[in-house]
């Protein structure tokens, strides 16, 4: 199954004009929190789904359990989604953290929260992957060159020494250089 997954994902990334672009060994993706920016479009879930199909890397992203629980759930679930209920209070750090202690995989986080233009991130990305002690690695979808770049990890080591501002201004730094699909939608200064 996981080798016909990945040849359908190679034949729609190239149909579709995309490449996978790693910054990093492939390895990065085992076992971290996945920051996804810019945040402007579905469009960029399926690009990443598709590009660790080919990478054969496993993906979870956290989305209300109303789309877990429906007639096609399954195949929410199938394509990583872990459902959780957000009309309860729910401690969303010490969930990641559980779910980090049963398994290895890449979690999804887009801080901006939003397909919309908003003034600054949230800081949960930062806070899971201090408490799962996992590294942060950049991903995004460049509209403009048709790249998904993937891999470049900011450290556990360096997620526990450095400043957020620190880290906050390396992310920023490095998102200088994409496109998002909807330019007006994204905001560059992220905090």
């Amino acid at each position: 199954m996981k080798f016909i997954k990945k040849i359908i994902a190679k034949f729609i990334l190239w149909v579709w004009g995309w490449k996978i672009v790693l910054e990093g060994p492939a390895s990065n993706l085992d076992r971290c929190i996945l920051v996804v920016a810019p945040h402007t479009a579905n469009d960029e879930y399926i690009l990443g789904n598709l590009a660790y199909w080919v990478l054969d890397k496993k993906l979870k992203v956290i989305i209300k359990d109303a789309h877990t629980k429906a007639w096609y759930g399954f195949i929410v679930k199938a394509l990583g989604g872990v459902g959780i209920d957000r009309s309860q209070r729910n401690n969303l750090v010490q969930f990641v953290v559980n779910e980090f202690k049963k398994d290895n995989f890449s979690l999804v986080i887009t801080p901006e929260g939003t397909r919309s233009w908003v003034p600054k991130w949230r800081k949960g990305f930062y806070n899971m992957a201090i408490e799962a002690k996992v590294p942060i690695v950049i991903a995004a979808g460049d509209f403009k060159t048709k790249s998904i770049h993937l891999g470049k990890q900011i450290s556990v080591e360096d997620i526990q020494t450095r400043s957020y501002e620190s880290i906050m201004e390396e992310l920023q730094e490095y998102y200088k250089k994409i496109t998002p699909k909807y330019p007006e939608k994204w905001n560059p200064k992220i905090y």
